[in-house]
């Protein structure tokens, strides 16, 4: 079995780092895997793992900006982002998978917005 000489290594590692010692190594590694279970919330790691993907693309911030000043169509979208219709829609459906847009339709019209204003503020604030 592959993961035995990794789980020794791991034990080794532990041991080496003085947090416990080599016949505790077993035991802390269980105690911090249960640690683990207990403090990650797999839903919501899943849920910003979605919006920072979505957020990492700079096509999707710049839509992210425009919408931020008001509501538009993918063809507004377009002409004042320069995209193709395919690449828009694209975009904002994976805005839209990420929970960052919303969309309303107006008979055959389909409008987008930010979902979450408060959220975008702070993020679209943060510079490094």
């Amino acid at each position: 079995m592959q993961t035995r000489p990794n789980l020794d290594r791991t034990l080794e590692t532990l041991a080496f780092s003085k947090r416990c010692t080599p016949d505790e190594a077993s035991a802390y590694r269980d105690k911090l895997v249960e640690l683990a279970k207990q403090t990650i919330n797999e839903t919501k790691v899943d849920a910003l793992s979605k919006a920072f993907k979505a957020l990492g693309d700079e096509t999707r911030l710049r839509i992210l900006f425009i919408l931020k000043a008001q509501e538009m169509c993918v063809c507004e979208l377009m002409a004042a982002l320069d995209l193709t219709q395919p690449t828009a829609s694209h975009h904002l459906m994976i805005l839209e998978n990420a929970d960052i847009v919303k969309h309303r339709k107006e008979g055959k019209w389909v409008f987008y917005s930010i979902a979450d204003m408060g959220l975008i503020r702070k993020l679209l604030a943060l510079s490094l």
